[in-house]
């Protein structure tokens, strides 16, 4: 017999409201009432424990802490109904636990009653449905954001190394040059003391352009040393500063080259212009090193930009598939530099582009390219491929980790099921991964076994 104070607490539900009163019996005889205290975390509570919570009082609130502080995610009050529902896959609480943060009343039942609940009360069961579909959709509103932003806080550490090494690259250069400045107007000031001839001049000329000559071969840090010692005991032999064979080493002038230079010059006329060479090509060098660094920072901050595709519609558009695949890698190569993973890309020629969404492409390629780095061991290898087939294109995404297990393969792209550590993954990657994939009409598949993992995602090539 169901309690008659229940029945009409029950019935003033801003949930179970319009509900026949048949049926709101029935839920009050086959639950139970529960006061949650506060502060206790119903998800962790073997009261609570795969039941559906309608919520009579009290405020219950599920927070996510994803490196920055725990942010509200989720939320119930009075007249809501958590925990499981009729028909919902799920099978636990997205992302995080339930805390009350306000003590009341819960009314309480058992999945096990559902199949019953099902036939017996029907406009319960339609409302409810109702509910699922609904909490869905906001959920995965703001689903796709944080996923979007969780993924680029996990891109941020390895963001901000990638940047610092060119930044101070840049800094160090900049500092030198200025010194090295310096040093260029004292030898200048000396050389024009000297009043060269025209035929020295234009030998010194000479010198000064092979300084901003490439190298045809770069040479191995051994060829290097022998180089720079060889210049700085010319240097020596010639009453030269042997210190400047640091700035001569990176030149194509050969021993014969110095000697020839010597054959022109007197001893104080050749110290002065080999001063003044040598200040010069450290500074052109020290120049090229911060235009280096700045366009290193430049093509970063590039792909960022391409990455989120700022300023950007989020309407279909034919995307270059190198480009963003090689935004996303470029993105997390310092994770994989950190494991000494060996990365390498193979494109079909002439691939034609795909019509897609490209933030959800770049967001696809991330999620999948992150998993396969949190899955390869120490020196594993990862190889991303693009080829065409039929009037699609289709990208594999191949590590060498030690697989999926045959009993979770079928699961990986379930909402909320993930195998990580509790707090290191939510179960959305995969989840986001596939519901974007299949917004800009494709599809994605995975094979798995010991050693090897591929992920094929197929889309529709652009007409152009």
């Amino acid at each position: 017999m169901a309690d008659p104070d229940l029945v009409e607490r029950l019935s003033k539900h801003r949930t179970l409201a319009d509900v026949p009163p048949e049926e709101v019996t029935w839920l009050a005889e086959h639950g139970s009432l529960r006061y949650a205290k506060l502060g206790e975390t119903i998800t962790r509570e073997p009261d609570f424990q795969e039941k559906m919570i309608i919520v009579l009082s009290g405020h219950i609130a599920i927070s996510i802490d994803r490196g920055l502080g725990p942010r509200k995610t989720m939320e119930w009050g009075p007249g809501d109904v958590s925990g499981y529902l009729p028909y919902s896959r799920m099978t636990r609480p997205p992302g995080g636990d339930g805390v009350v943060d306000e003590p009341g009343d819960m009314f309480l039942i058992s999945r096990t009653h559902f199949p019953t609940m099902i036939r017996e009360c029907p406009v319960v069961t339609e409302k409810l449905v109702h509910m699922m579909l609904d909490r869905a959709r906001r959920f995965t509103s703001s689903d796709l954001q944080d996923e979007k932003m969780q993924s680029l806080g996990r891109l941020s550490a390895g963001l901000a190394h990638e940047l610092n090494n060119p930044a101070s690259a840049a800094a160090r250069s900049a500092r030198l040059l200025a010194e090295g400045l310096t040093n260029l107007e004292e030898a200048s000031r000396a050389v024009g003391a000297a009043q060269l001839r025209d035929e020295q001049r234009e030998v010194v000329e000479r010198w000064r352009q092979a300084c901003v000559t490439p190298l045809l071969s770069l040479r191995s840090p051994l060829e290097r040393a022998d180089r720079e010692e060889a210049i700085g005991a010319w240097l020596e032999d010639h009453d030269a500063d042997p210190a400047l064979s640091a700035a001569l080493v990176d030149t194509p002038q050969t021993i014969q080259d110095f000697e020839g230079l010597a054959a022109m010059f007197d001893g104080a006329t050749l110290s002065a212009t080999l001063r003044w060479l040598a200040a010069d090509c450290a500074s052109r060098a020290l120049a090229a090193d911060v235009e280096k660094a700045a366009r290193r920072v430049h093509d970063l901050v590039a792909a960022i930009k391409r990455h989120t595709y700022m300023d950007r519609t989020s309407a279909p558009e034919p995307v270059d598939l190198g480009t963003s695949l090689s935004d996303s890698l470029v993105l997390l190569q310092h994770k994989a530099r950190k494991k000494s993973v060996s990365v390498s890309v193979n494109l079909e020629s002439n691939l034609p582009r795909v019509l897609a969404i490209g933030g959800d492409l770049n967001q696809v390629w991330t999620n999948l390219i992150d998993n396969a780095l949190d899955a390869v061991p120490e020196s594993g290898t990862l190889t991303i491929g693009a080829e065409r087939h039929l009037g699609f294109v289709l990208v594999r995404v191949v590590d060498n980790g030690t697989g999926i297990p045959q009993d979770i393969r079928e699961r990986i792209f379930e909402p909320f099921f993930t195998t990580k550590p509790v707090g290191q993954g939510t179960g959305q990657g995969l989840d986001i991964t596939r519901r974007l994939v299949r917004r800009n009409n494709g599809d994605i598949e995975v094979e798995s076994r010991p050693g090897r993992t591929e992920f094929r995602v197929t889309l529709p090539a652009a007409q152009e």
